[in-house]
């Protein structure tokens, strides 16, 4: 797997590609980075070509300066995407977000049309986030910047982001969290946190905008974004679906890689197949 950084206005993007076919990007999670997609890298890249991005404060990017919001990162994302088209003749792109990823990858493809080909975002609610839960985060903050991913805001973060089951008996993708918030460092995770949670506002204008085939995945455990709001949603929109993953929280590419390979896998193969019915 190469990996290389691209410049963008907020700075240098780690991107890591491997694999062969079409271009796919995939931007992560808040708490994690793309690592966090290494499970279901070996069933997409067996036919396409994935772009693992590592976001703004994570992974190994350059930290951000200051807080922004989805549309700074959805700037970020354009930049990103016209250099892969200088570079490599790159057209659109297939887009795979999850959380932060989806808000990202649904801002950027009703801006800019002619950049994503198809998006799928995954545990990406479309409305900002409830008083209770921004009430929370910002109860967590000083006591992150005190002492880090550790004790009390450790545990929080992986209740929120994994099932029970998953805490108890999945020790790989518990540590995979754990090494990603190690690597990314308190003022730079802080930084996302209010861009990518606190800053993040109502999604519903992008939702509608969507002109590109659109798949929202949900998980069953998810309480900030069910299947049935998904669906609320996707009877407004233009060309969209909802597809439910069992088993799994925030990130069901950690907790469920087969469940969400064969949902994108399904969606890519049902547009496949409309263009050759048109064809």
């Amino acid at each position: 797997m190469n990996g290389l950084h691209i410049d963008t206005r907020l700075g240098r993007l780690h991107v890591r590609v491997t694999g062969t076919g079409p271009p796919v990007v995939l931007w992560h999670s808040m708490f994690v980075d793309s690592s966090s997609w290494d499970r279901v890298v070996p069933m997409l890249a067996a036919d396409r070509t994935l772009y693992l991005v590592d976001a703004p404060s994570c992974g190994s990017r350059d930290p951000l300066r200051a807080a922004t919001d989805i549309s700074g990162c959805a700037d970020a994302a354009v930049d990103l995407l016209e250099e892969m088209q200088r570079r490599w003749g790159i057209g659109s792109v297939d887009w795979v977000g999850n959380a932060w990823g989806g808000h990202v990858g649904m801002e950027v493809a009703a801006r800019r049309p002619d950049l994503i080909a198809s998006l799928v975002a995954i545990s990406a609610p479309t409305h900002p986030i409830d008083t209770a839960l921004r009430r929370k985060v910002r109860m967590l903050l000083p006591l992150y910047r005190l002492i880090g991913p550790r004790g009390p805001v450790r545990s929080a973060i992986e209740e929120t982001i994994f099932t029970d089951h998953a805490r108890a008996h999945d020790p790989e993708a518990v540590q995979l969290l754990r090494d990603a918030l190690g690597r990314a460092g308190r003022r730079a995770t802080i930084l996302a946190i209010e861009t990518a949670i606190l800053n993040r506002t109502d999604l519903n204008w992008a939702a509608q905008a969507l002109m590109c085939p659109t798949l929202f995945v949900t998980t069953d455990d998810r309480g900030e974004w069910t299947p049935e709001e998904a669906r609320a949603v996707v009877a407004t929109m233009t060309d969209a679906r909802e597809a439910t993953v069992r088993g799994a929280r925030v990130i069901p590419a950690l907790e469920q890689p087969e469940q969400v390979a064969e949902v994108v896998h399904q969606f890519w193969s049902t547009r496949a197949d409309l263009r050759r019915a048109r064809s």
